[in-house]
């Protein structure tokens, strides 16, 4: 079975990203890659799983991570079962697969006085790309929003009137986020900017390079650790960190967490209560300064 109809059913029916999509179609061909050379099996629905165990066990040798090794077989088995479901296979090899065991990663949010540091203390440049760069970082920890949905925003989706951004997450999933109203200087003076871009073609994209083209996910990168390598001497300096940040805090000030996993367009609970540790540290700091128990 052609890996092409797996990748168009991931791409139409799942609604899955491009990215996620090439990620998927790295992994089958890898796997595929290995077959050929290994065991000189150039179908790979008719695999068995010792030949699968015997690539994780390659992959291990090589260094490859677990968390990494475990996304490739997430791949693999995402295929098998689509086999299942258009008939073409009775049963999938990797049914009974156990993941390998993962430590559990622990990002540090950026704290409320390196947010103010960025945001209030350095001089951002009076030009295209420090108005751009500010907005962004604005924009990113005032939403939470993911780097993708970031550099996939429209001019159009910002509703002024209301102060209101549309946001288009994963499976084209739409939520309506609220902007803060101090926001409102900040995104006129990066539409005034924008609007004396030279435009390569015509583009309904918010964000923009400085010659015209739409945004891209290593620009995002980029701007984000410099200004924040500025202040933090934290290793991990990215848009989800921002991400990460944002639910942190509002979590850390009371907010209601049905609200945040609205706010970062989850589907469940379980994927927002991954930032409650911070929120329950902040509790804890609370509880040992108030609690009469802790003056004796």
């Amino acid at each position: 079975m052609s890996l092409e109809a797996f990748t168009s059913y991931l791409s139409i029916e799942k609604n899955y990203s491009s990215h996620t999509v090439k990620a998927y179609q790295k992994d089958l061909t890898e796997f595929k890659k290995y077959c050929l050379r290994i065991y000189d099996l150039k179908v790979i629905k008719d695999v068995e799983y010792t030949l699968i165990r015997s690539w994780v066990v390659s992959l291990v040798d090589a260094g490859i991570s677990n968390r990494t090794i475990n996304r490739k077989i997430a791949s693999l088995k995402g295929y098998y079962k689509f086999l299942q479901k258009i008939g073409v296979l009775e049963k999938n090899p990797l049914a009974k697969h156990k993941a390998l065991k993962t430590e559990k990663k622990l990002e540090v949010p950026f704290s409320e006085i390196e947010m103010d540091k960025v945001l209030k203390q350095i001089p951002f440049e009076d030009d295209f790309e420090g108005v751009r760069n500010k907005l962004m970082i604005e924009l990113l920890y005032a939403t939470g929003m993911r780097r993708a949905e970031l550099i996939n925003l429209k001019v159009h989706d910002i509703n002024s009137t209301r102060t209101t951004i549309k946001v288009l997450g994963k499976r084209n999933k739409e939520r309506i986020i609220p902007l803060l109203s101090s926001m409102s200087l900040l995104f006129n003076s990066y539409l005034l900017r924008r609007s004396e871009i030279e435009l390569q073609e015509e583009l309904p994209f918010l964000f923009l390079t400085k010659s015209g083209h739409k945004l891209y996910e290593t620009l995002v990168y980029r701007v984000i650790n410099k200004y924040f390598s500025m202040v933090s001497p934290k290793i991990k300096k990215s848009p989800h960190i921002l991400r990460h940040t944002f639910a942190t805090h509002l979590l850390n000030k009371g907010a209601d967490l049905n609200a945040v996993k609205e706010l970062l367009g989850h589907s469940s609970l379980a994927s927002t209560q991954v930032y409650t540790h911070n929120n329950i540290a902040e509790l804890k700091k609370v509880h040992l300064t108030a609690h009469p128990r802790n003056k004796e």
